[in-house]
């Protein structure tokens, strides 16, 4: 049976080295047969979380908030993987990725999220993973992946300053390809 896998695309750049890396999962997924859709997050309306708690209510009641995210809710329900593509911003993931994750809230009352399988690219400007922040980022996930249930299949992260950079990084590209393969089995 065909994976679906969602890949949210945190980087205000649609070029940028992690949407290059996101794009490289994409394809790794598709060579085996997976389903896939991308979304370019910078370009949505996704407004903050009220937390009003209505989303908690009731399974089917969802957010109440009328944006762009009322039409991730149904990729993010039946996605058996969900990859998060980010930069680092001062110090963790993007903000455009960071208010995204925020409204998933609204699918925490039924359990929509818990189990799924989550993969993760991060690309950073310092040498150094901790330095960069990347690591900060990495923790973040590994909480929400402890409290949502989820299994994070791999981190894929590299140091990149420009943009283009990560096409000089083929063993990166090429553990974002396996990525894509693997969360697909």
């Amino acid at each position: 049976m065909s994976k679906n896998i969602l890949i949210l695309k945190g980087s205000p750049r649609e070029k940028g080295n992690s949407a290059v890396l996101a794009a490289q999962v994409f394809a790794g997924a598709e060579q085996v047969g997976a389903t896939v859709e991308d979304v370019y997050l910078h370009g949505m309306d996704i407004r903050p979380c009220d937390h009003c708690d209505f989303c908690q209510e009731d399974d089917d009641v969802g957010c109440v908030v009328e944006d762009d995210m009322q039409s991730l809710y149904p990729k993010l329900r039946n996605a058996d993987v969900i990859v998060f593509a980010s930069p680092i911003y001062w110090f963790t993931f993007t903000a455009q990725l960071k208010l995204c994750i925020d409204r998933m809230y609204a699918l925490h009352q039924g359990n929509v999220l818990k189990g799924k399988k989550i993969g993760i690219v991060l690309v950073y400007g310092d040498a150094d993973l901790y330095t960069s922040g990347g690591i900060n980022a990495i923790h973040t996930f590994e909480s929400i992946a402890r409290y949502l249930g989820w299994d994070i299949v791999e981190v894929v992260h590299a140091t990149t300053n420009d943009i283009g950079d990560i096409d000089n990084q083929p063993e990166v590209l090429e553990r974002a390809y396996q990525l894509g393969q693997k969360i697909s089995a």
